[in-house]
Parts: structure tokens; sequence; C-alpha cells
């Protein structure tokens, strides 16, 4: 299993990314309303949101990326092709003609906290033979998204299609909020053939506990240190753990040596997506050859900069990342 890109001088490895592409509703409110009641909003923006945001981040960083879930017909699935096809990413899988892909309603609060009702639609339409025009190979970084894993009809396909991967394919699960309530069986079997851990210090402090794993937290220490340090015994063979914290940044557990690195506070204006755009700058890093460390570094930067732009689908690119690095 190759875990460093820059270990080999074959091609480099694409970001395939198996998870929901979704027309996010960004609308911005004072506060949320109380139950039965309204509120006036202060603006309301479209953007092409869910896998679209990891894969835009990661393709403006310098990666190949693939997106192998599945695109409505319609004037959603429309918007995602498009956001796709402006960065250069490819949508392997043929479009679902029955149907439009689903929206992703975003209350955003002043504070920048975030609230989201999603609908289903054609993007839950995936086959192990929608997901196989990927042609996901050696070295390439598989992208899950335990939000896949919550629905039964994209959970079946979704597994039985990562059985046919490459031994040499990395698979990187984002866990999402649902991951650690997901039935043990089915949490289990993907943390079998997962390579990757990328998860926030909420999401990873839940699967700790749904794993009764033990996490010793030095005096002097950081929680999200012990936490990447704990995941991977629950990883497949040679994983590794990524553990982010917001601003403050993230933890990097590999071959058994685990690392802080520091974020870069801001002040926000959307957190929207910001999450994503680490995951796709982290992967982008390691496709174009960085250690897993230095990777993690770019992708607190990026999610730096992502904070200070609205919308989902604002990641920077590769020379705005290093400018901003040069300047902190």
């Amino acid at each position: 299993m190759r875990m460093d890109a820059s270990s080999s001088s074959g091609p480099m490895p694409r970001v395939i990314h198996t998870g929901q592409a979704l027309v996010d509703e960004v609308i911005e409110v004072p506060a949320l309303p109380a139950r039965g009641q309204n509120v006036m909003a202060s603006s309301v923006a479209q953007y092409a949101g869910g896998a679209v945001t990891v894969l835009l981040a990661a393709a403006r960083l310098g990666a190949d990326c693939v997106h192998a879930g599945a695109v409505g017909t319609g004037p959603h699935g429309d918007a995602i092709r498009a956001a796709l096809e402006a960065d250069g990413i490819a949508a392997s899988a043929p479009p679902v003609t029955t149907q439009d892909t689903g929206v992703c309603v975003v209350l955003v609060e002043p504070t920048a906290e975030r609230t989201f009702v999603t609908t289903l639609g054609a993007e839950r339409e995936i086959t192990v033979e929608s997901l196989a025009t990927a042609s996901a190979g050696p070295g390439d970084l598989v992208c899950v998204t335990g939000y896949s894993l919550a629905v039964e009809q994209t959970r079946d396909p979704l597994l039985a299609w990562m059985e046919t991967l490459p031994p040499d394919a990395v698979v990187v699960l984002d866990p999402g909020a649902a991951f650690a309530s997901l039935p043990t069986q089915v949490r289990d079997a993907m943390l079998a053939r997962t390579d990757v851990w990328t998860g926030n210090a909420e999401e990873t402090t839940d699967l700790l506990s749904a794993s009764a794993a033990s996490v010793s937290v030095p005096a002097t220490g950081r929680e999200i240190v012990a936490q990447a340090a704990a995941v991977p015994a629950l990883l497949r063979d040679g994983a590794v753990a990524i553990v982010r914290d917001g601003a403050e940044g993230c933890a990097v557990s590999v071959a058994g040596e685990t690392r802080y690195v520091p974020g870069f506070p801001q002040k926000p204006v959307d957190t929207n997506g910001a999450g994503d755009t680490h995951t796709g700058a982290l992967l982008a890093s390691v496709a174009t050859g960085a250690s897993w460390v230095d990777a993690s570094r770019r992708a607190n930067a990026a999610a730096a900069i992502k904070v200070t732009r609205r919308g989902p689908t604002t990641a920077p690119t590769a020379d705005e990342v290093e400018k901003f690095l040069l300047n902190v």
C-alpha cells in the first residue's frame, strides 16, 4: 500500500470522490427561527457543494480529479456538471436521466455556525458499475464519505465496489457526523479498508467512544494529538490519521509518529466547506508529492483562506496557498 505519492516514479495519483454532489442553497440568517416561526434572511446563494467542494480544492492545488458519484438531469445536475467542468474535473459516470440532483439548505448565522437540511435525489443513484467507471488504480486516492454509508441505497453498492479496488488504492474516509452511529458491522467493514482517516475532533471522539478505544491525553498535550495516535489501530495496517480542530489546526499520525500541525486563525465570514477544502488540499498535496505532515500544513492554510470567503466552492489556488504561507 503506497501512502506517499513522492515514493513512486509512476504517474501522479488521482483524487477520486465517490460521495454525493449536491447543490447548496446557502441562506444567511440573523439567528435560527423558533419552531414554527419565521426569520428574514439577509442573503441567499446557490453553489455546487458536497463532493464538489473537495474536488475543487484538490484540482485547484494541482491534482487530477474524478467525480465517480451520480449526477442528475435538470438544473441542479447542470450546475454540478458546470462547476466540475470549470476546474477540469471529470465526471466518470453517465448522467442519471430519471431525476435531478438534490439540494442541501445551509442556514448560516452571524457566528458562521451552520445548520443543514438535505434532500435526496439523483446523487444517491450509484451502482457498482457506475462507480467502476472511475477506473481506480494503484495509488489513487479514493474518497468515501460517511454519509454514503448512512443510506442503504448508496451504502451497499459502495461497499461492494470497494471490494474490487486494487490493494494499493488508497481509501480515504471523511466520516462526517453520521459515521460513528452506523451499525457496528458497517462501521467495521469500512474501517478495515480505510487507509486514511480525516475527520474533525468531534467525529473522532465519537468514533473512539463507539469503538471503546483508549485515549490517553498528557496533562500538557493536545487531545487531537492523542486522538490521531489512537485512530490508526482501528484502520487498515499502515494507515494515516488526520484529526482537525478548526482554526487550531490538525494532528497527523503517520508510521507510528504523531505530530501537531498548527492552524492559521482568521476572522471567518463563512465556514461552510472549510473541512472539505482541507480534505481536498490535503489529498492534492500528497498526490503531488508532499509528505502527510507538509500536506496538512498546506491544507490548514487552504482552509484558513476559504473561511474568509463566502460559499463552499471558494477554495484557493496553489499559488494563493503558497503566497499565504510565505506571509504567515
